[in-house]
């Protein structure tokens, strides 16, 4: 979908990962449930609810690439034929695993299908629709839905009542992991509600949508020029005047902190990087997969959340 000049999704290794300590012998007829992710970051919802009880195996597991840019290799796709469950973003992210999704007979879970459904509670974001200056709308939009909380709670509730059919001689092993899990969310979204207590109606710019979900929970106003956030969301290059006007808003310090997504790298988001830092806007690194070293969903989003809240507390001082 969209272009990166880090490492190519093309040039990465074809190998998944298997997460939970698992066995990686997927569909070899133990008896023991396969989840297939097309991403680390649902593959470490699902191994969060699976335990030791359930193979989780994640397709992309690169730091550095794009997602969107993904390709799945021969080995890969034999992968998700096997599969007893596939955990997909859905929303176009992830294309690959929504087409193979159509011929498969696993239970599917798509996260972006479950941020649009009627049970989907929108009351849930704490007043969402009251910050979406950007035009980033929620649902529609930003398929970036694994910052979005309550609907990754729901994936990982789907998860379980998912394998709890396949195994259920471990459904409430599954499912009490899942409201472990799920205890871990409400805990990030408690931070949440502190940042939006501290700071509510904060402006900050992203480089493209890719936290807006989060953002909006936590009540700040992503005053990025839409034109230039959609640019870089569709690999194109921003038009002349949404760069002047992207500039002009860090260089002003109009914002309290830039969120600069580090997988969607290109010459002028490198700029703004640049100007962000003469012109002494805080600048938080957000990403779309796991970064090394982190295997926990929720170590993961605390570690981005805190660097947000304290950028934020240092522009007040």
């Amino acid at each position: 979908m969209r272009k990166t000049l880090l490492a190519a999704a093309g040039a990465l290794s074809a190998a998944a990962l298997v997460l939970a300590g698992c066995s990686s012998n997927s569909g070899d007829g133990d008896g023991t449930p396969t989840v297939v992710t097309s991403t680390n970051v649902w593959g470490s919802v699902a191994a969060a609810v699976a335990g030791d009880k359930a193979t989780v195996t994640a397709l992309y597991t690169n730091a550095d690439g794009d997602p969107h840019e993904f390709e799945p290799s021969a080995a890969d796709t034999a992968t998700i034929a096997d599969a007893d469950i596939l955990v997909m973003n859905g929303g176009h992210y992830d294309a690959y695993m929504e087409q193979a999704a159509k011929s498969s007979g696993a239970t599917v879970v798509d996260a972006f299908a479950l941020a649009g459904s009627d049970d989907h509670d929108a009351d849930d974001h704490g007043d969402h629709a009251d910050h979406d200056g950007a035009g980033h709308n929620h649902g529609t939009e930003n398929e970036h839905v694994f910052y979005d909380l309550p609907v990754v709670a729901e994936v990982a509730d789907k998860v379980a009542d998912a394998l709890a059919e396949q195994d259920p001689e471990n459904a409430e092993a599954y499912r009490a992991n899942a409201a472990t899990f799920t205890t871990g969310i409400d805990g990030l979204r408690s931070e949440l509600a502190g940042i939006r207590k501290a700071h509510d109606g904060t402006k900050v710019a992203q480089t493209e949508p890719l936290a807006g979900y989060l953002l909006t929970e936590a009540g700040l106003i992503d005053a990025a020029p839409a034109g230039f956030t959609q640019a870089v969301e569709e690999g194109q290059s921003p038009s002349a005047a949404d760069r002047a006007a992207m500039q002009d808003l860090l260089a002003s310090r109009g914002v309290a902190v830039l969120i600069y997504n580090v997988q969607a790298i290109d010459p002028v988001t490198g700029a703004m990087l640049d100007v962000a830092k003469s012109s002494r806007v805080p600048v938080v690194e957000f990403t779309e997969t796991l970064p090394n070293g982190v295997t926990d969903y929720l170590v993961w989003q605390r570690g981005q959340i805190d660097a947000l809240a304290a950028a934020l507390d240092s522009e007040k001082k």
